[in-house]
């Protein structure tokens, strides 16, 4: 899932203050598993700003709303109402969601009232971690699964650099070393031989580094 986390009050109150009416649109999907953009983070937000609103002047009026998606424009449509009678809309969806949004109601100011930090999972409580960099072209299968983008701190594509102490990262050292977890794995599925290939060079044209990227399925735009 894609993972945010909140920006603070003052932050939010900063790119509100030339406003009067402020529409705060939550996300049922990804941030509100990752507890930072659902219907419950709605109403503390808007309970913060109103606070914030009073202390500072500001005069604020905040509506609540939470959809179901904001990166798809059939329950966009559902805003549709509360956000014409808004003068702003602060959106706690994640950065394809505010510009889902944007792009909706061209005529309409729509600031994120998140950062979307990464792609990844829950792995203890209230401990999210990155598991991919989505970089277009998934090597999963030559590492047992586990991500040397993702996971190694230096990204290495052909083991570890090294560096490494009693398997821990040495740049992360909170973390564990990815290339120790993919050899643990490819030794338990029996597939430590994937370790004699080379990879080669990486072509990063299918990363973001090769600029904004889309996805064609010509059979379902017949």
């Amino acid at each position: 899932m894609i993972v945010a986390e909140r920006k603070s009050i003052p932050e939010l109150t900063g790119m509100l203050r030339d406003h009067n009416k402020v529409l705060v649109l939550g996300c049922g999907t990804c941030v509100t598993v990752c507890l930072a953009g659902g219907e419950r983070e709605v109403s503390i937000i808007a309970s913060a700003l109103r606070i914030a609103s009073k202390l500072e002047g500001l005069n604020l009026e905040v509506e609540e709303l939470t959809i179901e998606r904001q990166c798809d424009n059939v329950f966009i449509e559902s805003a549709a109402e509360a956000v014409n009678r808004n003068d702003v809309v602060l959106s706690l969806g994640c950065g394809a969601g505010v510009q889902a949004i944007a792009e909706r109601f061209n005529g309409k100011p729509v600031y994120a009232g998140l950062n979307t930090a990464f792609i990844g999972i829950l792995e203890e409580r209230g401990l999210w971690t990155e598991k991919c960099a989505a970089c277009g072209s998934c090597v999963l299968h030559q590492y047992g699964g586990i991500c040397p983008i993702t996971r190694c701190a230096k990204h290495m594509l052909n083991g570890p650099c090294g560096g490494s102490r009693e398997d821990r990262c040495e740049v992360r050292p909170d973390r564990p070393c990815g290339w120790q977890l993919i050899y643990q794995r490819l030794k338990n599925i029996g597939q430590l031989d994937r370790l004699n290939r080379i990879e080669p060079p990486r072509n990063w044209a299918a990363s973001l580094s090769g600029g904004s990227r889309v996805i064609v399925r010509e059979d379902h735009r017949i």
